[in-house]
């Protein structure tokens, strides 16, 4: 079919690739270096990969020219395949068919049916549809029409057998841009079965494959070169004295090779080439080499290390004494200020208590003495009162009693010159009348006289009661006697 007719064509480019690293580039580089090397034949696949590659000329060209004819068949196909390929080792034609042709692959030979090749081969679409699926923002349904190339545009055809070889291309360009590691699937039976080994199969699919000439090429080759410059660069410390000298480097090189006591190598133009194991070998001893480097270093870094350690530890310690030297003279000296401070407050508090003693002693002693006067002086002022009230009473007493006895007195007296007027009345009622006048205004008189006697007597009494009170009052601002 038309599908696996790419998949063998991807085969044989990718064998052919491993042909081109394994065999041709690595032979090609021994006769560059002109090295001592016998050649290992190999089979090629350049022609297979020619036939069907080839534009133009090629299968996929001449079914992309059939694809764009309108009356192409499979037969005019197939039979355009026979004209031109019919002198082509790697091209048969069978018999009684006239749509199939048979490749010589590298795996073995291919019959094909050439029936359903036209229709799979043609993939025409529109411009404007490309364009816009291409545009879409999913990038599944984008990468399904990526963009055609100018080439493709120009002629408006598109089969996929060009765009199966475009892709094929670019895979390749980008495994030239690597250094690859090849594995081989092997079918051990063609049966599909299992625990089933074909011993005849199996050495045909590993010689059709190359493995066994590139395992005689491995084997008899050098798998391990690298330049003069990288090798000297990666191994010079396993001989330090070439650094001391002028050496060419294939000279030097060699002289570390021999000091290593390795054999079997090649020194090329440019490059050293060593046999299966020997860069390990090198290695191991650029390992040993730089590990006693690394604990030399190592012992170096962790004594300087050691040594800066003790110098940090003891200045460190210098310093931790210092301070703790000057942390408790700064404590004693903070001590003994806290102490004079200590002596000074407790003298000022001890005179502050003293004086506040002092202060409450006096304070009471004069608020005792205050009070001892204010009742010493409290009991005159009442003893005084007392005095005084009796004193009044007494002379109120006195004068109630001097006036009573007055009025009794006055009473008594008006009575007796009543009476005593009424008697010289009557005596004198009898004398004449012209003389009754002038004893009427002398009795008036006498009356008048009698009267202000009394008032007189009056005076007087109050006068002494005055004086009396006078005299108390006296007392009483006489200074006090102090206790």
């Amino acid at each position: 079919s038309f599908e696996q007719f790419c998949i063998n064509y991807t085969n044989e480019k990718l064998q052919q690739h491993f042909n081109q690293h394994v065999f041709k580039m690595e032979q090609g580089e021994y006769q560059k270096e002109e090295i001592d090397w016998s050649y290992v034949e190999f089979v090629d696949n350049q022609d297979v990969v020619d036939l069907i590659e080839k534009k133009p000329g090629g299968i996929i060209a001449l079914l992309d020219e059939a694809c764009m004819l309108p009356r192409s068949t499979p037969e005019t196909f197939s039979e355009k395949l026979y004209q031109t390929f019919r002198d082509h080792k790697r091209f048969i034609k069978p018999k009684l068919t006239r749509s199939d042709f048979t490749l010589i692959h590298y795996a073995g030979d291919v019959r094909y049916q050439s029936d359903q090749f036209l229709d799979k081969n043609k993939d025409y679409v529109v411009a404007e549809h490309q364009d816009l699926l291409n545009a879409s923002k999913c990038s599944f349904v984008a990468g399904l029409f990526p963009p055609l190339s100018k080439e493709s545009s120009k002629s408006k055809f598109s089969s996929i057998g060009s765009r199966f070889k475009l892709q094929l291309q670019q895979l390749m360009e980008t495994l030239n841009s690597t250094e690859p590691h090849y594995i081989r699937c092997v079918k051990p039976n063609n049966l599909l079965q299992p625990t089933v080994f074909d011993n005849a199969n199996v050495l045909h699919q590993l010689r059709s494959g190359g493995v066994l000439e590139a395992i005689r090429v491995k084997c008899a080759g050098y798998p391990t070169n690298r330049t003069f410059i990288e090798f000297l660069n990666r191994f010079v410390i396993l001989a330090p004295e070439i650094l001391k000298g002028e050496y060419e480097a294939d000279v030097a090189c060699k002289w570390i090779l021999e000091k290593k006591g390795l054999t079997g190598y090649q020194i090329g133009k440019s490059k050293v080439f060593l046999r299966a194991g020997q860069m390990a070998e090198l290695d191991a001893h650029r390992t040993r080499v730089h590990g006693e480097a690394a604990r030399m270093i190592q012992g170096q870094i962790r004594a300087r290390l050691t040594r800066e350690r003790y110098v940090l530890m003891r200045r460190a310690s210098v310093n931790i004494q210092a301070n703790w030297r000057g942390n408790i003279a700064r404590k004693i000296s903070r001590y003994m200020k806290r102490e004079e401070a200590a002596i000074k407050i407790q003298k000022n508090l001890r005179r502050q208590i003293a004086k506040k003693d002092y202060g409450r002693t006096k304070s009471s002693a004069l608020t005792l003495q205050s009070g001892v006067r204010t009742m010493a002086a409290r009991h005159e002022f009442r003893h005084k009162l007392k005095t005084r009230a009796a004193t009044k009473i007494q002379a109120y007493w006195r004068g109630y009693s001097a006036i009573s006895d007055y009025k009794k007195l006055k009473r008594a007296s008006l009575v007796y010159q009543s009476k005593l007027r009424g008697r010289i009345a009557r005596k004198q009622l009898g004398q004449a009348s012209q003389g009754d006048r002038k004893e009427e205004t002398e009795n008036e008189r006498k009356v008048e006289v009698s009267i202000q006697a009394e008032d007189e007597l009056d005076k007087t009494f109050v006068v002494h009661s005055e004086q009396s009170d006078d005299a108390e009052s006296g007392d009483e601002q006489k200074p006090k006697l102090s206790i």
